[in-house]
């Protein structure tokens, strides 16, 4: 069975606008990713939205619980913005759904050419076929439990409580 991947903006797909210097959402760069990637993975990619995490609010939330809940797959990567990861990770969790979800991010734009994203997508890609039913962060390389993780806003790190 394919891996499910539902793309919600954040880091990892923001674009840099030189004309005025801010950072903005176009399309998704994950099949570019997956590509780089030399992915062969069988995989379903589904865009529910394309914001800055910061400015997600509950019905964000609610309607991946819903995609999650409603699809056939049993594992399913979230890339997601990573300030507010480990809320959207707690509101799955807390789902009690009988799958494995790994969210993961970015800390610098894909587009940058210095990015982690392809990492942290190739790790969560990993973890999500390893891991027991769960709701996990998949950042840096390392895994965490939803009710066991944060971001260190200092280290710019994920980090365990």
């Amino acid at each position: 069975m394919a891996i499910k991947i539902l793309i919600t903006g954040g880091t990892f797909d923001k674009e840099y606008d030189e004309l005025n210097g801010k950072l903005f959402f176009k399309d998704t760069h994950l099949p570019e990713i997956l590509e780089l990637g030399r992915s062969n993975l069988k995989v379903q990619v589904r865009t529910l939205m394309m914001i800055d995490s910061l400015e997600m609010k509950d019905a964000d939330r609610e309607l991946m619980v819903s995609h999650c809940k409603q699809c056939d797959e049993e594992k399913i990567v979230i890339t997601h913005g990573t300030d507010t990861m480990e809320h959207t990770a707690k509101v799955l969790g807390e789902a009690n759904l009988n799958k494995t979800i790994v969210l993961t991010g970015a800390m610098i734009p894909y587009k940058f050419g210095s990015s982690d994203g392809l990492f942290n997508l190739g790790s969560a890609l990993a973890f999500v076929q390893t891991l027991p039913h769960g709701v996990y962060v998949a950042m840096n390389g390392k895994y965490f439990n939803w009710n066991n993780v944060r971001k260190n806003k200092a280290s710019g790190i994920f980090e365990e409580l």
